[in-house]
């Protein structure tokens, strides 16, 4: 469409003079625009083929080109061209548009990149096409750079089309006043054709940053409310009409939206959603409950002081135009806009320089609105007294400073909060004796002093900075960095447009007549609740409880599931998961159980005990519902992403039936699965749609005719229990209980904790054997934010992990080479890479873990766990990832360096890539990827034996002292004066019923050739013995504390501090033997050597059968206090008589109690005896409803006499147990004949020279443990 030639113009800047002008136009906006005025007989049309161009006498940045369109126009696209047949070429600009020819608007690609690449030759011709069109009359371009050979040289086109539309003006101040202007429109009565869709749509543009834009009232006293405040656009709920004190804020969008530039807004109505947007930002949310069946009844109001175009409402399918509403107050149909001409300081370099006044006072003001805590805002001399006046920003606050000779003669200070990108004014007036600073016409701060010396301003003014002539007159403050307006000086206005053309004061690097001002938090990049803030060229995010880290709070900072704990080597405990990494999904706490071969994550819900059920009068069903400490979308991510999950569901019964029979309709049911869950009618053990309960399934119920135990209906007690395993029906969200009424009827229900096991896409890998081989994904999505992650392991060098190309945009993370990892990308600025080095190999075949972050504000690399590298995006560049390809996994398109290895857990924002999958329909990849000890086997502690597994590996404690799932957890137990425990080793007997047919020498070879004896403890009795090994052939070891608290073993004694003190205390001794005669002592104490000696062998000491006579004292006193993880060789004996008493050669005698009294952690040890007893654990926490338990509830006369048989059976193996221990103190010894030298061998845990098992050999040297 072409505009009207007589209407169009073209300006110059004021420094600028014709240089071989000739502006070659297409049929397009500018229409042969100075043809008529430099060359009328041109004979071409073609932009790339006139000659000529524009060109200014002095190439720099204040140059521009200005075009005047006639009218307001929707500007799609612009083109640029150098001069004709020369050297001169702009090579990069930006783009400024208006309506009125001031007050102009920098046009920014991606709300970031302000400039647009240029020329690199005379003759080709760059387009640009915007990616939101502009609306304006007047465009400016102003070269930024050009051919350092030549200078500037120019022929442009715009394309685009005449916008027209409506324009209205309001006048009114406020939206409570009642002369405020104001359009209305009243909707008719009668029924109105009802749509899901309804709209109200328009532009606006304002200098006030209050007002209400759109007020529309229902029925009951309903409104909602567009309303700017401090330049954002609210949407308001309000009930009981405009006077409501406290509207309901439903969003907030936008900023800096009183700016005298166009804006358009839309609210948009789709069945239980309002989408708000302004400009290219949409905000969606929920309708309040309260507007489901709202309608607007009485009125849509407008009125605030601004300009309106374009204004539809589509309101129940029915156009309604601004023209047809009706207007009250002071409206008008046209736009009439004040001139404001702003200033914009961008840089260090900047400044504006003005002359002062002639006057014994002074008086100043302006405005400035920035970003920046800090700034100077005004600097000028005092001509009589010799000082520098000194008015600028610090922590946000206006501070005034007059120095001389380099010290303080005034300071004043006033306004607080002050870079909040508002308009702030400010006033220094001095006359009479008195000095008064105002912030914002005293509403934001006003200060005053009477200086003993005359303030006046002198012969020049700087605002924003200072020309650096010299030494003592360099800028002492930070720069200032924001926009200015409405300066006075002497109460006179300062022209802005004189001093842009260089005919008042002086000025370096500003941009004059536009305010560059941008809010790089509106709309926020920091994600998942970041706190936004700025400066004026950068923003950050504070990430502080947000569970998220990074330069935009992107990447979480937990793990994604309790099996990724446990790979951390964390222990059992409460944690919080964030199932989706990156994603929408919040972190949750949960409770992660480790101590079992499966890793259970355990959530809980708010009645997880055996409640009874109390009938509610009326009420035929008793319904219940369950809570859950997870959210929805939580539980559902969990349940999804878990190998097995498994929720208990129980009820106990007395003639109260439960589900009756598979052909009836139930008595009860439960609701489970997503949001409110569905009717299920089957039972914990049962199959889904069964209605059975588990012994229906297993075929055992009390009655067959029945396929549940309380369907019986017996007077006695029933259950009916099972887990329910369906991960659909998961988790359990109500119970409806219906036979609870009938007199005589008693029930109780159980809903255990939801928990599950098993990560899918932590152990999710594929197995690359070629580096030709690759999977393939979609193109994946990260325009704005992405990251990365994944565990790779692999033998070879280099290879690439992962790659997605697009036209030039492309990112790659590779393993460059066996040291290095490399992340490199490009977003359209260049090629981008961040590598992080390794200390050691990273092909070691064990695995490694990559996470690389890119987004708006930086890039970074995490290798393992060393530290993260990182490389800063450009400030002023592109900022899209723009990817079309394929996702290339472990190779790339061109098939070429490729990566040879395992890749396991990739995740791409949160978003787990499932390479088994694929890698079965791929050649050359193989699903899954074994062999994980080699990386998680240190994770076994305490001597623990890592065990491989499918997914994953286990900790194998059968060989250590400790438990637990990584073998570090102590096995303790407390001691009282009579408790002991007795291990034993094969019966002498077995010897011998065979010695007749074993040789002698069988005796020599199965000797042991040493001991390996540790433990810990803790006691305040002295003397006191802790161990005594003896075996058969009258030989015993012993482990005393001496009557002075120090520790003595087997006739030597080491001489250290007190030990019965109740700290805790480790022992270890360890006995080599190269003869019968000659043997190596090591004692250790608190993992200090003591004694390190060789002595003839000094036991057995004694013929008698008994102990040592001082050993049997003391044995007599007992030991009280604690013991903790005894070892001898590979023996546990305490933790066989803890852990294992009814599968262990182990005879225990008095209390033991188990306990945490070894744990350096535990304080005092003697106060952990409320741990549970091997004689059984304590049912006494069990509840009956909110608080009544359920201890002894469900009784029967058999259970009184089965207690007292138990306590029966309880004496008499207390009986026999210390007749066992009298008589094996009494049996027949054997010495020890002819024991030949053994040869030593390097072995941790001293074998026997067969290398069997002591346990398991028959003929063995036989000992026994008193502990």
């Amino acid at each position: 469409v072409q505009s009207e030639r007589s209407s169009n113009a073209i300006h110059f800047s004021a420094s600028t003079k014709p240089y071989l002008i000739s502006l070659q136009i297409d049929e397009n906006l500018i229409n042969q625009l100075l043809y008529a005025v430099f060359f009328p007989s041109s004979s071409s049309s073609s932009l790339s083929a006139g000659a000529g161009g524009w060109s200014p006498l002095t190439s720099d940045r204040y140059q521009w080109l200005e075009v005047d369109l006639g009218e307001r126009t929707r500007i799609t696209a612009v083109a640029t061209q150098g001069r004709y047949g020369s050297s001169d070429w702009q090579t990069s600009y930006l783009l400024m548009f208006s309506d009125t020819g001031h007050n102009w608007k920098q046009y920014r690609q991606e709300d970031s990149r302000g400039f647009f690449p240029g020329n690199s030759n005379a003759d080709s011709v760059v387009q640009y096409k915007l990616q939101q069109p502009a609306i304006a009359r007047f465009l400016r371009l102003i070269p930024l750079d050009w051919n350092p050979s030549g200078r500037i040289g120019l022929r442009l086109e715009t394309y685009g089309c005449p916008y027209t539309s409506d324009v209205l003006s309001f006048g009114g101040s406020s939206s409570s006043s009642s002369s405020s202007s104001g359009l209305v429109y009243r909707l008719g009565p009668g029924p109105r054709q009802t749509s899901s869709r309804e709209v109200v749509s328009l532009k606006f543009k304002t200098l006030r940053n209050s007002g209400t834009l759109l007020h529309a009232e229902g029925e009951g006293g309903l409104s909602l409310s567009l309303e700017l405040e401090r330049g954002k656009l609210q949407l308001l709920l309000r009930q009981g009409g405009t006077s409501s004190p406290e509207p309901r804020r439903l969003a907030s969008l936008g900023s800096l939206l009183d700016d005298q530039h166009w804006h358009h807004v839309a609210v948009e109505r789709r069945g239980a959603h309002l989408n708000l947007t302004v400009d290219k930002h949409t905000e969606r949310v929920q309708i309040p409950t309260e507007f489901n069946h709202w309608d607007i009844k009485q009125l849509i109001n407008i009125h605030v002081s601004c300009c309106f175009i374009s204004l539809v409402i589509i309101f129940l399918s029915l156009l309604l135009p601004l023209s047809l509403s009706l207007s009250q107050g002071n409206v008008t149909f046209s736009c009439t806009e004040p001139v404001s001409v702003a200033v914009t300081f961008p840089g260090p370099q900047s400044f504006l320089q003005l002359p002062g006044a002639a006057a014994t006072a002074a008086s100043v003001g302006f405005q400035f609105r920035t970003w920046n805590k800090a700034g100077l805002l005004l600097t000028f001399d005092l001509p009589q007294e010799g000082g520098v006046v000194w008015l600028y920003l610090s922590e946000a606050r206006l501070r005034l400073q007059i120095h001389k000779a380099g010290r303080a003669l005034l300071e004043l200070s006033a306004g607080s909060a002050l870079n909040d990108g508002q308009w702030h004014s400010v006033d220094l007036t001095s006359g009479r004796g008195r000095l008064t600073l105002a912030v914002d016409k005293e509403e934001g701060g006003v200060a005053h002093a009477s200086p003993s010396f005359p303030v006046a301003v002198g012969r020049q003014l700087f605002f924003g900075g200072k020309r650096d002539d010299s030494q003592e007159c360099r800028n002492p403050f930070d720069i200032f960095q924001g926009c200015m307006r409405l300066l006075t000086v002497d109460n006179q206005p300062v022209d802005l447009i004189l001093v842009q053309q260089r005919l008042l004061g002086n000025y370096s690097q500003l941009q004059i007549d536009m305010c560059g001002i941008i809010d790089r938090c509106s709309p926020s990049r920091c994600e998942h609740g970041g706190h936004c803030s700025q400066s004026w060229t950068v923003f950050h995010c504070n990430c502080s409880d947000s569970g998220y880290s990074g330069a935009t709070c992107h990447s979480s900072v937990y793990q994604q599931s309790c099996e990724a704990y446990k790979h951390n080597g964390n222990t059992s405990g409460h944690f919080y998961i964030d199932v989706d990494g990156s994603g929408p999904i919040k972190p949750q706490l949960v409770y992660c159980n480790m101590t079992e071969e499966n890793t259970w994550m355990v959530i809980q819900h708010n009645n997880t005990e055996l409640t009874r059920v109390r009938p509610s009068p009326g009420l035929n069903q008793h319904l219940i519902h369950f809570d859950y400490s997870s959210q929805e979308e939580q539980l559902s991510a969990i349940t999804g992403q878990s190998e097995h999950c498994e929720q208990e569901l129980s009820y106990h019964c007395r003639k109260s039936r439960l589900l009756n029979t598979p052909e009836g309709t139930p008595f009860s049911w439960w609701l489970g699965g997503p949001g409110s869950g569905r009717i299920q009618t089957y039972w914990g053990g049962a199959q889904p749609g069964s209605q059975q309960c588990a012994c229906g399934l297993q075929g055992d119920c009390v009655d067959p005719q029945h396929y549940c135990n309380c369907d019986a209906d017996r007077t006695e007690w029933a259950d009916d229990s099972g887990l329910i395993t369906h991960k659909e029906s998961l988790p359990v969200r109500s119970l409806v209980l219906g036979d609870v009424q009938r007199p005589g009827s008693e029930a109780a229900y159980r809903v255990g904790p939801l928990r599950c096991h098993g990560d899918k896409n932590f152990w999710n890998a594929a197995f690359f054997d070629k580096e030709t081989s690759y999977l393939h994904f979609p193109t994946f999505h990260g325009e704005l934010s992405a990251d990365i992650s994944f565990l790779f392991k692999t033998t070879a060098s280099s290879g690439v992990f992962l790659e997605n190309l697009g036209i030039k945009d492309f990112i790659r993370i590779e393993l460059s080479s066996s040291t290095q990892v490399l992340f490199s990308f490009d977003v359209g600025n260049g090629p981008l890479e961040v590598r992080v080095e390794s200390d050691v190999p990273l092909n070691d075949n064990r695995w490694h873990r990559v996470r690389a972050e890119r987004n708006v504000k930086e890039a970074s690399l995490r290798l393992d766990e060393l530290p993260a590298a990182t490389q800063e995006a450009p400030a002023d560049g592109h900022f899209h990832l723009q990817l079309n390809s394929q996702l290339f996994i472990g190779g790339t398109a061109s098939r070429q360096k490729g990566f040879r290895g395992c890749i396991r857990s990739l995740q791409l924002n949160g978003v787990t890539l499932d390479l088994e999958e694929r890698a079965k329909i791929t050649p050359g990849v193989r699903p899954g990827c074994p062999g994980h000890c080699s990386s998680y086997g240190s994770l076994c502690q305490n001597q623990g034996r890592c065990v491989e597994r499918a997914n994953g590996f286990q900790c194998d404690c059968g060989l250590s002292a400790y438990t637990g799932v990584f073998c570090h957890t102590e096995v303790s137990a407390i001691f009282k004066s009579g408790t002991s425990v007795s291990y034993t080793f094969k019966e002498p007997y077995e010897l011998i019923r065979n010695s007749s047919t074993l040789p002698s020498s069988i005796y020599s070879d199965m000797t042991l050739r040493g001991e390996n004896v540790s433990l810990s403890f803790r006691t305040n009795q002295s003397p006191a013995l802790l161990l005594y090994i003896s075996s058969y052939y009258r030989e015993y070891l012993a482990l005393l504390i001496n009557k002075h608290g120090e520790e003595a073993f087997i006739l030597k004694e080491s001489r250290v501090r007190s030990l019965a003190n109740g700290q805790l205390h480790t022992v270890s001794i360890r006995r080599l033997t190269d003869s019968v005669q000659k043997q190596h002592f090591r004692f250790l104490f608190n993992s200090v050597p003591l004694v390190e000696t060789s002595f003839s062998f000094l036991f057995p000491p004694s013929e008698s059968d008994e102990l040592d006579p001082d050993l049997a004292r003391l044995a007599a006193l007992g030991f009280t206090g604690c013991l903790s993880v005894v070892h001898f060789n590979s023996i546990s004996p305490l933790k066989a008589a803890l852990l294992h008493p009814d599968t262990s050669p182990v005879i225990i005698t008095g209390p033991l109690v188990q306990s945490n009294c070894g744990s350096l952690a535990s304080a005092n040890p003697y106060a952990a005896e409320n741990t549970h007893h091997l004689s059984g654990k304590d049912l006494s926490g069990k509840r009956w409803g909110e608080s009544q338990p359920l201890v002894n509830a469900i009784r029967t006369d058999s259970a009184l006499i089965g207690g007292l048989i138990a306590v029966v059976i309880f004496v008499l193996v207390t009986g026999l147990a210390i007749t066992a221990r009298f008589l094996y103190r009494r049996k027949e010894t054997y010495r020890n004949q002819d024991v030949k030298g053994v040869k030593q061998e390097d072995s941790p845990d001293f074998p026997f020279n067969n290398q069997t098992d002591s346990q398991n050999v028959s003929d063995e040297n036989r000992k026994e443990y008193f502990i």
